[in-house]
């Protein structure tokens, strides 16, 4: 092979991978929340008819990779790309692409995913692009417990919840209780001619508020169930979820205190999990839900 292997880690670096066998490559595009314009589409199309092999691959972490590129012709490919916007990337021990589901528009989805995800992207993809982890950094944005994009195989997954909240003086007995019919775990039953609901058994999907047509059922706002230290392949670890639910807001602070966190203590070579159970989920929890972080930033930064 004519090429050099600090070549290959260069462009592997701006999201270029050796294509085996070959000396091409396979350019990564990220997107910022799994969405792409139509322009944006017609636009890898023609990227890879120009600069590769005149085929499209869609990956498991929602980029898009062209196959086929020469070594040469990789900076051509990102200046063609950047004329709608797009850049490759999404590879070495840093902050990963976002992968999130598409509960923006799906029926069970549970509040807006890619708005959500794009948020993250911004602060912490882009922000956080130069500050080299330990290992590999996944965050998976989920909207609700279907779980369709496995968030909770990630260093950090966030889950939509939606807590029914029960009104029993509105609740009259029916014989056919819509809220026991809509739903799908049976964590909802009449017990003595009341509505009950088990908590253990509920998953917070949201299928059941609004369902009572006697208003028995309302629900709160949209909370969310956050996953720590999870992991897809060689080794699999289902990420550990933290004892509460949080806002919006607590959610983009905790993601970027775990990545603080795991920038801090987080043993070269590891993955996020391994740090998790190091130190234990109590202190880990007790590390994300505070401030003390935030306060050490620029220290842990600059390491």
């Amino acid at each position: 092979m004519a090429l050099k292997a600090e070549e290959i880690k260069q462009v592997k670096g701006e999201g270029f991978l050796l294509n085996r066998g070959t000396e091409c490559f396979n350019g990564r595009i990220i997107t910022e929340n799994g969405t792409l314009t139509a322009r944006q589409m017609v636009k890898v199309g023609e990227a890879a008819e120009k600069f590769g092999s005149g085929t499209v691959a869609l990956t498991t972490r929602m980029t898009v990779e062209v196959p086929g590129i020469p070594y040469e012709r990789i900076p051509d490919f990102q200046a063609f790309l950047a004329e709608e916007g797009m850049v490759t990337g999404g590879t070495g021990a840093k902050v990963r692409p976002i992968i999130v589901c598409k509960g923006t528009t799906c029926v069970f989805g549970l509040y807006d995913t890619q708005g959500l995800a794009r948020d993250l992207h911004k602060l912490y993809y882009e922000g956080y692009h130069s500050v080299p982890l330990p290992h590999k950094f996944k965050i998976g944005v989920g909207g609700c417990p279907n779980n369709c994009c496995k968030p909770d195989l990630n260093d950090i997954g966030i889950v939509g919840q939606r807590v029914p909240v029960l009104n029993l003086e509105k609740c009259r007995g029916c014989k056919v209780c819509q809220v026991e019919q809509a739903c799908p775990l049976q964590a909802a039953s009449l017990e003595e001619g009341k509505l009950a609901l088990s908590r253990e058994t509920c998953n917070h999907c949201g299928r059941c508020i609004g369902s009572c047509p006697f208003g028995a059922v309302a629900g709160e706002e949209t909370r969310y169930k956050v996953y720590a230290g999870g992991r897809w392949g060689k080794q699999v670890r289902i990420g550990t979820p933290l004892s509460r639910l949080f806002t919006r807001e607590e959610v983009i602070a905790l993601v970027e205190k775990a990545i603080l966190l795991f920038k801090r203590e987080g043993l070269p070579g590891e993955r996020f999990g391994m740090t998790v159970e190091r130190l234990g989920l109590e202190k880990t929890e007790a590390l994300l839900c505070s401030d003390q972080l935030l306060t050490q930033k620029a220290e842990i930064l600059a390491k």
